[in-house]
């Protein structure tokens, strides 16, 4: 591509969006459809565009498309054009626009919501380390994405934004809690945006929309500050992109101990994105179909995954059906007890930094059912919580001596209608547990025993919507995964399947 022919795209999708009219704005011409994070980034290295002029036509997509699918928590535009104005670091991704997740990632005295009417205006006077790293790669933050109030469930659908459509059916959810990111990659707004997963947030979005989720090992990526673990330290920080490399770079770019860390992952032997053109040896894959708590799991999804194992053994690997003993349970109750206890905590914090008593005024009913569960957790519930997870992080450790990878569903439907895993205060908060545990029963394995796991846009539902296959590998080995992610996309490439917008 010429640069004059660079220009002419983007001035076109800048005039689209400007004009309101986001069928223009989405012809599929302009270099944030026809190249990946990284691929944008070599054409500012080979002056075929500027750095000012991908943040216009992501802006431009932005102003067209937000009103139909509602990503967008907060525009910060002028951030990014004094960001450009200021000098970019020379990075890998010089030049190429970037959302945050407006979930607990700061940027001192900009607005950081987190989904809620609670935080509402809230802005922090630190700059998360994650934060510092991405800009050092060369990206340009202009916005935040939206979220579930406190990245609490599988459905990005709140009171203080709205709920956030799905591209590929506006009547579906995008997932959560990085929905927004999900939504304004697969809309092509952008190639990749920042996600979190403390249950699953990175992989449920990237297989509801299309995408390539990896939610690395517990301790690669910075959290802080103000605090360098979430949720006990099921939580964690990465992206949802549409090329596996563009993962691979990102968790580059960005992993790493902070200080204050108190614990970090291995570090690697080389780049994550040199094993993406690896092909991986001949792997030990495990198959697992069956829902750990024994919840039903649609057949399609079922055999997506079932389909995955057939390209899989056509690769030359070895699959063969297993599954870890797990006490799910008291796991799940554990996990209960952990984010409970945090949501409590930082609630009660909320409300004497403000004044304002917690109620439904200012948080929602998930949030609300958190909190009146973590207040009745004792220190000992918080420590046997702990135990009780690492002696599943054990458990794992000891299956996978004996597999390099697990593969099942990503989720166990496709994409669900908006309303239908958003508690009212009409369900039971247990009920909703329930519920909202059985739509996505594989994810939060690989959370409560710190592993990395990899959702796969490998398949479609028969009426056309997104269906993602997971991959999970041991504790601190992502290498693996990029190989065999970097050997699926190029035997089952997913590139050009786009919603049509």
């Amino acid at each position: 591509m010429t640069r004059r022919e660079s220009m002419a795209n983007v001035g076109a999708a800048a005039l689209a969006g400007m004009a309101g009219t986001a069928k223009a704005a989405v012809t599929r011409s302009s270099p944030l459809d026809t190249h990946d994070a990284l691929g944008l980034a070599q054409l500012v290295r080979d002056k075929q565009i500027s750095p000012s002029e991908l943040l216009d036509a992501a802006i431009a997509r932005t102003e067209a498309l937000n009103p139909r699918f509602n990503f967008i928590a907060q525009k910060h535009y002028e951030h990014g054009r004094a960001a450009i104005a200021n000098g970019l670091p020379q990075g890998p991704f010089t030049g190429v626009p970037w959302l945050l997740k407006d979930l607990n990632t700061y940027i001192a005295g900009l607005p950081t919501e987190n989904g809620s009417r609670f935080y509402k205006d809230y802005r922090p006077a630190v700059t998360s380390e994650l934060v510092r790293r991405i800009e050092q790669a060369g990206f340009v933050i202009f916005g935040k994405t939206t979220v579930p109030e406190l990245g609490l469930t599988g459905t990005t659908e709140n009171k203080l934004t709205g709920d956030t459509r799905n591209p590929w059916d506006v009547s579906r959810i995008t997932g959560g809690s990085s929905g927004g990111a999900a939504a304004a990659v697969a809309a092509g707004v952008l190639p990749a945006a920042h996600a979190t997963d403390g249950g699953g947030s990175i992989r449920i979005p990237a297989s509801c929309c299309g995408l390539f989720g990896m939610k690395p090992s517990r301790g690669r990526v910075p959290m802080g500050p103000p605090r360098t673990e979430g949720w006990g330290g099921l939580s964690v920080h990465h992206a949802v992109t549409r090329s596996v490399r563009d993962s691979a770079a990102i968790l580059d770019a960005t992993q790493g101990p902070e200080p204050g860390s108190r614990y970090a992952a291995p570090t690697p032997d080389d780049t994550f994105l040199s094993q993406v053109g690896k092909a991986p040896s001949r792997l030990r894959i495990a198959l697992m179909l069956d829902a750990p708590a024994g919840s039903p799991v649609d057949r399609e999804c079922v055999e997506a995954a079932r389909k995955a194992a057939r390209l899989c053994e056509n690769l030359g690997h070895h699959v063969e059906e297993a599954a870890p003993k797990l006490d799910i349970a008291a796991m799940g109750a554990a996990s209960f007890v952990l984010i409970g206890s945090s949501v409590a905590a930082d609630m009660a914090d909320r409300a004497k930094a403000t004044g304002v008593a917690i109620g439904p005024d200012v948080l929602e009913p998930i949030t609300l059912g958190f909190v009146a569960y973590g207040q009745k957790t004792t220190g000992m519930d918080f420590a046997r919580a702990n135990s009780t997870l690492q002696a599943a992080a054990i458990a794992m450790a000891q299956f996978m001596a004996n597999y390099d990878v697990i593969l099942s569903p990503t989720l166990a439907a496709p994409p669900l209608k908006l309303g239908q895993i958003n508690l009212t205060p009409d369900v039971d908060f247990a009920a909703w547990g329930q519920r909202a545990g059985a739509f996505s029963p594989f994810t939060q394995i690989a959370n409560m025993t710190g592993q990395p796991a990899m959702s796969v846009p490998l398949a479609m539902s028969a009426t056309g919507l997104p269906i993602g296959v997971m991959f999970m590998g041991r504790y601190g080995d992502e290498a693996t995964l990029f190989r065999l992610a970097g050997q699926l996309e190029q035997a089952a490439p997913w590139k050009n399947r786009r919603p049509t917008l």
